[in-house]
């Protein structure tokens, strides 16, 4: 999942930046709101966490013009403000919820996959397609509850189309949501996780998850 994280104490933008990460999100990082609005007109994000308190344009604008823009994608905002009334503007701005410092990076996490997962129409952080599972609080991937493991990539990938579930996706929407800004779009690392999911999930192709669409991209099939 590709985020997008606006926030100017950089003591705060470090930290979490590492528990992102370490979580298998990738994180683009803005530091005021002029850099991260424009960030968040340009590219495909899958979430956002923007600081109310930003230099240039603060946080409720930001969220404000890009509700403004239709850009849909959910939004969890942080604040240092304490009433409700800052709490009240961040979700009329169209925040999807909020988040009071200071807090634990763990309940972070937890919120930013829960709003992500409501997102996709999922309540559970255990996502099921037939005999494969997979559950974003722990990242285990099982096929007929047999542990599955997979590289920070495949999981990523993996995790990705189990949210889109019957979506066609392109190779380079693939590559935007799962690589950073300057990764080769024209790469062909994407056929290389497909093929190596394939072979992990299903080496005899019993279930025949993953579809290739050519000239299209590639679905994960829903087999509930």
């Amino acid at each position: 999942m590709r985020l997008l994280f606006i926030e100017d104490d950089i003591a705060l933008q470090q930290n979490l930046y590492a528990h992102l990460t370490a979580a298998h999100y990738l994180v683009d990082v803005a530091s005021d709101g002029e850099t991260g609005l424009f960030q968040g007109q340009e590219y495909p994000y899958d979430a956002a966490i923007i600081d109310v308190g930003l230099p240039i344009i603060d946080g409720i604008s930001v969220i404000r013009c890009l509700r403004e823009k239709n850009i849909g994608f959910p939004i969890l905002v942080l604040t240092a403000r304490d009433s409700w009334q800052d709490k009240v503007a961040g979700l009329d701005a169209g925040a999807d919820d909020y988040l009071t410092k200071p807090f634990q990076a763990e309940e972070l996490l937890a919120r930013l996959n829960a709003l992500i997962r409501r997102s996709a129409g999922q309540a559970s952080p255990l996502i099921k397609n037939g005999p494969l599972s997979l559950n974003t609080k722990s990242l285990q991937v099982e096929v007929d509850n047999k542990a599955i493991k997979l590289s920070s990539s495949e999981y990523k990938l993996l995790e990705y189309m189990m949210l889109h579930l019957d979506e066609v996706t392109s190779k380079a929407t693939l590559t935007e949501h799962i690589y950073d800004q300057d990764f080769d779009l024209d790469s062909n690392v994407i056929e290389v996780f497909i093929r190596r999911l394939r072979k992990k999930l299903d080496p005899d192709n019993s279930y025949g998850f993953i579809e290739t669409l050519r000239g299209h991209g590639y679905k994960l099939k829903r087999l509930d």
